[in-house]
C-alpha cells in the first residue's frame, strides 16, 4: 500500500514558485522567470505579447513590460501551473 502511495505522489506535478525573480530577454522578447517541482529548477518565459493581451497599451520596454508581469504575476503563474507537465522537459514557453 505504500508504494501504491509513492507513485501517486510522483504522478502529482507539484510546482511551487518561492523566488519572485523575472527578467526581460530583449532578443527573445519574453519576461523569464522559475518554478520548482521538489529540487528540479524549472524554466519558465511568457512572450510579451501575452502581456500586452492583459494589459493593452504596455510599452515594449523593460520596464513596461516586467511592470505589467508583475501586475499580473498570480495569472500567469496560474497559467504555467496548468501548463506544466512534469517529466524531463525543464524549460515552458507561454505563447
Amino acid at each position: 500500500m505504500a508504494l501504491l502511495g509513492r507513485v501517486r505522489e510522483r504522478l502529482i506535478a507539484v510546482l511551487q514558485f518561492p523566488n519572485p525573480s523575472r527578467s526581460y530577454d530583449a532578443s527573445r522578447h519574453c519576461v523569464c522567470f522559475w518554478g520548482y517541482d521538489n529540487s528540479r529548477e524549472i524554466t519558465f518565459m511568457v512572450d510579451d505579447a501575452i502581456l500586452r493581451n492583459l494589459q493593452p497599451g504596455v510599452g515594449s520596454d523593460e520596464q513596461s513590460v516586467l511592470g505589467a508581469f508583475d501586475e499580473f504575476r498570480e495569472k500567469v503563474l496560474e497559467i504555467a501551473k496548468k501548463q506544466y507537465a512534469g517529466g524531463p522537459q525543464n524549460r515552458y514557453l507561454i505563447l
